[in-house]
């Protein structure tokens, strides 16, 4: 009966109430700067998707080919595997609009000169994006001029290849600085816990030689902690929405590239890693003072 009076004195005494402002401001100042990276990381890849997306072969077609001739051309085109699958991801550019275009751009009529449109019939193919490497476009290139009644078949080459080798660098780049900073910011959090708590280091003594079990402890600590979390996840990933908010508006073009989908899944991880991190980090800093003896403690 002493004991459980003497427990619950030292409840009233708030346990695991520890200075918590710094511990949330820690928290969410370390989830904001893995959510940038995070949002980096997510425009990056709908970059990469967008400028792959706009890999196109350009096919040229033989001259005197009637319609019904280039209409089995692009059945033929359309079936291949390397197509990509999305929508037009054939084009047919006519001779005539293709001097058109030709014209607005260089503000030059050839026709006039020559007497003649030298442009041919062309199909612009979206290239799917497993087929984006130099063996299979080359593959892609000598299958396509096979088909009767094409020309010839182009895509810059060395676009491609600066596309390839520049995402594959940018991507192990950003990756490796989410990795690091991962980290940097779990020691972080886990150091701002383990301060906060060393002022409660006594009366977790105290709550032991009173008879109080481990988890009656713990558990006061760990549901703070928990809170704390969340509260750093939810200001940290408003934060977020308010900077990407904000960059859109100055450069209107990021909406073009905007994941709302992934921009979400990254908040709700912002969230879970702030209540994991905070969770485990507090689990461990307590456990580390149960152990401690008391001469240890000062």
């Amino acid at each position: 009966m002493a004991n459980e009076v003497t427990i619950s004195k030292y409840r009233k005494k708030k346990l695991g109430s520890y200075p918590f402002i710094s511990v949330v401001f820690s928290i969410t100042l370390a989830l904001f700067v893995i959510g940038v990276f995070g949002a980096l990381v997510i425009y990056s890849k709908e970059l990469e998707h967008t400028v792959r997306d706009h890999v196109k072969v350009q096919v040229y077609l033989k001259s005197q080919l009637t319609a019904g001739q280039i209409k089995q051309i692009e059945k033929a085109i359309e079936a291949k595997p390397f197509v990509s699958k999305s929508a037009n991801a054939i084009q047919f550019v006519s001779k005539e609009e293709a001097a058109k275009q030709f014209i607005r751009e260089t503000g030059e009529d050839f026709k006039k000169f020559l007497g003649e449109n030298p442009l041919r019939n062309a199909y612009l193919v979206k290239i799917g994006e497993p087929f984006h490497d130099a063996a299979h476009l080359r593959k892609i290139k000598q299958e396509v001029e096979s088909l009767p009644g094409v020309f010839q078949v182009y895509y810059v080459e060395n676009l491609i290849d600066s596309i390839n080798k520049n995402v594959t660098k940018i991507g192990l780049v950003l990756m490796s600085l989410v990795a690091l900073l991962l980290v940097t910011i779990v020691l972080l959090i886990n150091n701002t816990i383990r301060l906060a708590l060393f002022s409660q280091r006594f009366l977790i003594r105290s709550m032991q030689l009173v008879g109080a079990k481990r988890w009656f402890i713990q558990k006061p600590f760990l549901g703070r902690a928990l809170l704390h979390g969340a509260l750093a996840g939810i200001i940290a990933s408003g934060l977020l929405v308010l900077v990407i908010s904000l960059a859109t508006r100055r450069i209107e073009e990021l909406a073009l590239i905007q994941n709302n989908d992934r921009l979400i899944v990254l908040g709700v991880a912002l969230l879970v890693i702030g209540m994991v991190v905070a969770l485990g980090s507090t689990y461990r800093a307590v456990a580390k003072y149960l152990n401690l003896s008391l001469d240890e403690l000062y």
